[in-house]
């Protein structure tokens, strides 16, 4: 099922999709017939494809996932395993179904989501426990909130996600936004990537990044990559420099310029940006999460005053850049869409000899 590549915003669960992808067919097409699902088409060029086989209903993707809500709208016949890459689940068929669970941030943080948000996740969880013979998790920590929800251990099974999966750095079109925005070129800056929404926590680090300009060795601003989430807009001020969505070569190229990437969501159950700015070579300020191994110079989120620190201590000491550089290469080395193809591959084989 892949229709969140077809979202304005299709965010981690597209990157998702779209790595699982090429991993499978690293895997090797002899190993998987792989079928993907669909809304129909909307007018205009379609992400999905060239991804492969693609089986669409006479639904847009939207009215798809509302009759899945309501028990309606089953899985095409033929499979031997049905994958839901994200919480909108359709009900069950003959084939097992297994289900990404990415995170229960919503759980967590519930004021960092909209109400009917909350709504929506609680019921589609509790919807993916009553359909999915496996619930498949990016984290210990995510596997450990779903067994505090009652999903029994032999049903969860641990699925780290890769990095590997950004397209080659369009250096051009990166200095030419650079431009735009103020940056002279190759001047220096610090850079964060994330969908602007609550759960991101973008104002702490604004006024964290507000905090340590006067101590960098220079007023480097902050480059703010990503499309608009829900919530108050992130209000731009001097040295914050918003550059809305950009795309795959552009963001590969951003990340290999920064000084550091700042990545500070209250929760994450994998953490995606902070590993690819870690593949890319950059040094990282995150807080805690299951991604980086703790690879990142880690501070808690909350805190704007350590953020700053972190900010400081990583733009300055060439040292500790060093040091953060080579523990992100280690981490990312084995962080691969092959490896996480072939697990699912793996599990999805047991279940299908059931």
């Amino acid at each position: 099922m892949a229709d969140q590549l077809r979202r304005t915003v299709p965010g981690g669960i597209g990157t998702y999709v779209r790595g699982l992808v090429a991993g499978l067919r690293t895997a090797g097409p002899e190993l998987v017939d792989l079928t993907l699902w669909t809304g129909r088409a909307r007018g205009g060029p379609d992400p999905v494809a060239g991804l492969g086989r693609v089986v669409a209903s006479r639904l847009p993707g939207p009215a798809l996932t509302r009759l899945w809500d309501r028990g309606l709208g089953r899985p095409p016949g033929g499979a031997d395993v049905v994958h839901a890459p994200s919480l909108a689940v359709p009900p069950s068929g003959p084939a097992p179904m297994t289900v990404m669970v990415h995170d229960l941030a919503w759980r967590h943080e519930p004021d960092a989501y909209p109400r009917r948000g909350r709504e929506w996740h609680e019921a589609a969880l509790g919807r993916a426990r009553r359909r999915a013979a496996l619930l498949l998790a990016p984290s210990a920590a995510t596997a450990d909130d779903l067994a505090a929800a009652g999903v029994p251990e032999d049903r969860v099974a641990i699925v780290e996600e890769g990095c590997d999966h950004l397209d080659p750095p369009d250096h051009e079109g990166a200095t030419s936004l650079l431009a735009r925005l103020g940056v002279e070129p190759g001047g220096a800056y610090l850079l964060t990537v994330s969908t602007l929404e609550p759960r991101k926590n973008l104002p702490r680090l604004l006024e964290a990044h507000a905090l340590a300009l006067s101590r960098l060795p220079e007023p480097w601003p902050l480059v703010v990559v990503g499309p608009a989430g829900w919530g108050p807009a992130v209000a731009p001020r001097p040295s914050v420099l918003l550059a809305g969505s950009v795309d795959g070569g552009v963001l590969s190229a951003l990340y290999r310029g920064a000084r550091l990437v700042a990545y500070v969501p209250l929760r994450e159950g994998w953490g995606l940006p902070a590993v690819e700015a870690m593949a890319c070579g950059v040094p990282v300020v995150a807080t805690p999460m299951p991604s980086t191994g703790g690879a990142a110079f880690e501070v808690p989120p909350i805190d704007v005053e350590a953020i700053a620190e972190g900010l400081v201590a990583v733009a300055g000491d060439e040292a500790l850049r060093v040091r953060l550089v080579a523990a992100g290469d280690r981490r990312t080395a084995g962080l691969t869409w092959a490896r996480a193809g072939a697990r699912h591959l793996e599990l999805w084989r047991g279940l299908a000899a059931g």
